[in-house]
C-alpha cells in the first residue's frame, strides 16, 4: 500500500515558494529590475520591461498564496496607501485619456504590489541586505561603462544615455539615465551601506568600498539636490542619534522639539532660499523650475480638488501637460516635484492623501527607530526622509524605484506601529523576528 500525502501538506511548488530562498531570490530581481528600468528599457524595449513586472506579479502573488497562513490580510497594507491608490484610480473617469490613464494607474498598482510582496516576506535586515547587494552590482556597472566610455574609448554611449564626461569629472549618469536619478540612487544606496557596515551584516572591507563607490558616483553626478539630499539626510541621523541616545522618559519633549526645529527650519530655509540657490550654482535650474511650478498652479485653479487624471511620467499628448510644454516651449516628462505633480494629476485632495501617507510612515518609523536597539531599524526613516527632500525638486518617488521604495517604507512602517496592532498578536513574514528584534547582522543566509 502507498503511502497517501499528509493533509495539507505543500507540494514541491509550495514549498518552493514559501522557502526563504526563493523569497531572497524574488526580492533581489524585484530590485535588480525596477532600479534599472531604464537600462532595461533602451536596450530591450519597453515591452520587455512590462512584461518582466508583469511576470514579477504573477510569481509574487503566488508567493503570497503559498504563505497565507502567516499573513494577515488586515495588516496587508496600510490604509492611507489603499485609499491614496484608490483616488488615483477613480481620477480615471474624469482624466482626458481613460486608456493611458488607466494603464499608468497599472503600473502603480503593479510596483506597489511588489513592494507589499517584499514588506512581508523580508524583514528590514533582509531588504537592507538584498538591496544593498542589487546597488553595489548597478553602480559598479555603471561606473564600469562611465570609465569606458569617458576614458578607455573616449565616445558617448547614446544608446544608454551616458555622455562620457567622467574625464571632466562630470557630470555623470550611469545606467539610470539622468545625473539627478544617479545622484538619487546613490544617496539611497549609502545610506543602505551604512546600515550593512553598523549590522556587520557584510565584510568590513565590502562595506567601505561600498561607500566609496555611492559617494563617488554622488560627487560625480554633480547634482545639486545630491548636496541638499547630503545636508537633510545628515541632519536627521543627527536627529535620529540623539533619540535613540536620550533617555525614555525624555524623548516625548526632545521628539517636540526636534519637530518644532523641523518646522523654523522649512520657513527659514524658504525665506533664505536665493542665497542658498546662488550657494549651490543653480540659479538658472530653479528659475526653470519655479516658473513651471508657477505654471501648474495656475492651471490646477481649472480642477483644484480631482485634478486632471492620474499619469504618473506625463502624456505629453495630453492636456493640460502639452499646454504646460508649449507654454513654456520645453519637454517636460515630469513636474520636477512630486508634491506640485501629485495635486496637478489628483488635486488637492490626492495631495493630501500622498501627505498623510508620508506622515504616518515617516512618524511610525522614526519612532520606532528611535526606540528599538538595533540600528537596522533607521532605515526606514532615512530612506524616506531621502525620498521626501527629493520630491522637492524631481517626482521620482511618483514612479519607478521611487514609487516601490515608498510603499515599501510605508509597509515597513505600518507593521510596527498601527492600529491593527490592537487587533491580535499575530505576526507576518515581515515582522520582526529574533534576529532582527535582537539587532543580530544575518551575514550568511538571510533566511
Amino acid at each position: 500500500m502507498t503511502d497517501t500525502p499528509r493533509e495539507g501538506s505543500p507540494g514541491w511548488l509550495g514549498a518552493l515558494l514559501d522557502s526563504a530562498s526563493f523569497a531572497r531570490a524574488f526580492t533581489l530581481i524585484v530590485f535588480g529590475t525596477v532600479f534599472s528600468a531604464y537600462a532595461i528599457e533602451r536596450i530591450a524595449g519597453h515591452v520587455t520591461y512590462v512584461t518582466i513586472v508583469a511576470g514579477l506579479c504573477v510569481l509574487g502573488l503566488a508567493v503570497m498564496i503559498a504563505r497565507r497562513r502567516e499573513i494577515s490580510l488586515l495588516r496587508l497594507v496600510p490604509t492611507t496607501v489603499l485609499i491614496f491608490i484608490g483616488w488615483a484610480l477613480a481620477s480615471v473617469a474624469w482624466s482626458g485619456d481613460a486608456s493611458a490613464s488607466f494603464w499608468s494607474w497599472v503600473s502603480m498598482a503593479a510596483l506597489a504590489f511588489l513592494a507589499v510582496v517584499i514588506g512581508h516576506v523580508r524583514d528590514t535586515l533582509q531588504t537592507v541586505r538584498a538591496l544593498g547587494d542589487v546597488l553595489r552590482l548597478l553602480l559598479s556597472v555603471s561606473l564600469a561603462l562611465e570609465v569606458l566610455s569617458g576614458i578607455l574609448l573616449d565616445i558617448p554611449f547614446t544608446f544608454l544615455g551616458i555622455q562620457g564626461n567622467i574625464a571632466q569629472l562630470g557630470p555623470v549618469q550611469g545606467i539610470f539615465g539622468t545625473r539627478n536619478l544617479l545622484g538619487f540612487v546613490a544617496v539611497i544606496a549609502l545610506i543602505t551601506f551604512l546600515i550593512e557596515y553598523r549590522t556587520q551584516s557584510v565584510r568590513p572591507g565590502v562595506s567601505v568600498a561600498s561607500v566609496v563607490l555611492a559617494g563617488g558616483l554622488a560627487a560625480l553626478s554633480d547634482s545639486p539636490t545630491v548636496v541638499v539630499l547630503a545636508l537633510g539626510v545628515g541632519l536627521a541621523v543627527g536627529a535620529l542619534a540623539l533619540v535613540r541616545h536620550a533617555r525614555a522618559e525624555r524623548r516625548a519633549a526632545l521628539q517636540l522639539t526636534l519637530g518644532a526645529l523641523v518646522v523654523v527650519g522649512v520657513f527659514v530655509g524658504y525665506a533664505a532660499r536665493h542665497p542658498i540657490i546662488a550657494l549651490l550654482g543653480a540659479g538658472t535650474d530653479f528659475s526653470m523650475r519655479v516658473e513651471l511650478w508657477n505654471l501648474m498652479v495656475d492651471i490646477l485653479r481649472q480642477k483644484p480638488v480631482q485634478g486632471f487624471g492620474w499619469f504618473g511620467v506625463w502624456d505629453q499628448q495630453e492636456y493640460p501637460f502639452n499646454a504646460i510644454n508649449f507654454l513654456l516651449d520645453t519637454n517636460h516628462a515630469t513636474g520636477l516635484n512630486a508634491y506640485f505633480d501629485v495635486a496637478l494629476q489628483l488635486g488637492w485632495l490626492g495631495l493630501v492623501l500622498f501627505l498623510a501617507v508620508a506622515a504616518l510612515a515617516l512618524a511610525r518609523s522614526w519612532l520606532v527607530a528611535g526606540e528599538r536597539r538595533s540600528v537596522v531599524y533607521a532605515w526606514t526613516p532615512l530612506i524616506l526622509v531621502t525620498l521626501l527632500i527629493d520630491s522637492m525638486f524631481e517626482s521620482f518617488v511618483l514612479t519607478g524605484l521611487g514609487w516601490l521604495m515608498f510603499v515599501l517604507c510605508a509597509v515597513r512602517a505600518g507593521q510596527s506601529r498601527s492600529w491593527r496592532e490592537r487587533l491580535g498578536s499575530g505576526t507576518d513574514a515581515g515582522g520582526d523576528g529574533p534576529a532582527e528584534a535582537a539587532g543580530l547582522p544575518h551575514a550568511e543566509e538571510d533566511g
